[in-house]
């Protein structure tokens, strides 16, 4: 029994939510999104608030229950609000600019690497750190994924793209390894 999905969703006064048989459609001050509702369950609107309800008790209900309410939360929260993930940029040389709408990234490659934003996406760049921001979670988390890949942290000397605060474990690198022998082959 999802606990979640038992949890009624409070709409803000900003917030629109239009039910139109099979989909929900949430839209608000920073934008809009829609959603198809599974048939296994229902969005029930009353005044300021919207509960989803399951409609049978297959597994699969079960499943989209918890999980389906906190997308409709996310999309709320978004519309409102919005999402936001931040990047930082680490390397001697390296460098994040805008150009336009577009992300250009100086990264040691022979070329700039230019992120074209996605739809209902935007950046911001202040001092080497990227914030991506959005109403839909689950594509700004994407967007920051795709450009952390570009250039992931290296292990020696944690240079690349990760997330503000992300601890980086760094490998020892050879001199470690280095002072353990004695010059002529012998040990210590």
């Amino acid at each position: 029994m999802s606990k979640i999905g038992k949890k009624q969703i409070f709409i803000p006064s900003e917030v629109k939510i239009e039910l139109e048989g099979e989909k929900i459609k949430i839209s608000g001050p920073l934008g809009q999104i829609s959603f198809k509702i599974p048939v296994e369950l229902k969005a029930e609107l009353k005044e300021n608030q919207l509960k989803i309800v399951k409609l049978t008790d297959l597994e699969q209900a079960k499943m989209l229950h918890g999980t389906f309410r906190q997308l409709v939360f996310n999309a709320i929260k978004g519309v409102k609000e919005g999402w936001k993930k931040e990047l930082e940029v680490k390397g001697t040389g390296f460098k994040a600019n805008l150009e336009g709408e577009s992300l250009v990234l100086s990264l040691g490659f022979s070329h700039p690497v230019k992120v074209a934003p996605a739809e209902g996406i935007k950046f911001e760049v202040e001092e080497n750190k990227i914030t991506v921001i959005g109403v839909d979670k689950a594509k700004v988390g994407l967007v920051a994924d795709q450009i952390k890949r570009i250039y992931p942290p290296d292990a020696y000397k944690g240079k690349g793209i990760r997330y503000l605060g992300e601890k980086i474990i760094l490998k020892p690198g050879k001199s470690a390894k280095a002072g353990s022998t004695i010059a002529g082959g012998g040990t210590k």
